[in-house]
């Protein structure tokens, strides 16, 4: 497992946070996905085998209102 914080933009609330998460965490080989609004990031703990960087950044991009750096 890897364990990487990434930068987003454009999270402002609770709502915000939630969705982000449910992105990330729905993908297969993220163990855990948790955000941190105060910080505008979040910490990814995935299989790097199985989901990439690239992966995760489009399914939060996809979301609309969200922009994941990688």
């Amino acid at each position: 497992m890897t364990q990487k914080q990434f930068n987003v933009s454009g999270m402002k609330c609770a709502n915000c946070k939630a969705n982000v998460e449910r992105a990330l965490n729905a993908l297969e080989g993220v163990d855990e996905a948790v955000v941190s609004l105060e910080d505008a990031n979040v910490t990814v703990c995935y299989d790097e085998t199985v989901v990439t960087p690239q992966a995760m950044k489009n399914a939060v991009d996809d979301l609309g209102r969200f922009e994941m750096e990688i």
